[in-house]
């Protein structure tokens, strides 16, 4: 399984930027989606997740400026990222719990990363 994560880059306060995460390989459902973020010298921090019947959580950090979707049949998730404020600034992780086999346990994967910088 590999999750590709794009839609990171460089963007004025204020501004806004989507993410997209894709899953793909051996797949057999997809349960939990979800962002997290890390900055130099902290702990990975969850921003925000979707279940596969669509509930949402969101840290409190970010609710009311971004909104995690996904589309089951693409295996992708997104996350709108809008109002966007210099703290904001971190690596971006997609995150995935799924079964890759109708016999196999949940596992978590995770993508490599992707870059948002945001200037004051």
């Amino acid at each position: 399984v590999q999750l590709q994560a794009s839609g990171g880059g460089l963007v004025q306060a204020g501004g806004s930027l989507r993410l997209s995460c894709v899953a793909s390989g051996s797949i057999f459902s997809i349960d939990v989606m979800g962002w997290y973020r890390q900055t130099p010298g902290k702990q990975r921090e969850l921003v925000a997740a979707i279940t596969s019947d669509g509930s949402t959580n969101y840290a409190d950090s970010v609710k009311g400026r971004f909104t995690i979707s996904r589309d089951n049949a693409k295996n992708t998730v997104y996350l709108q990222m809008n109002s966007l404020k210099p703290e904001d600034t971190a690596v971006y992780y997609c995150n995935t719990r799924l079964k890759d086999s109708w016999y196999g346990r949940l596992r978590d994967y995770w993508g490599k990363g992707t870059q948002v910088t945001v200037s004051s």
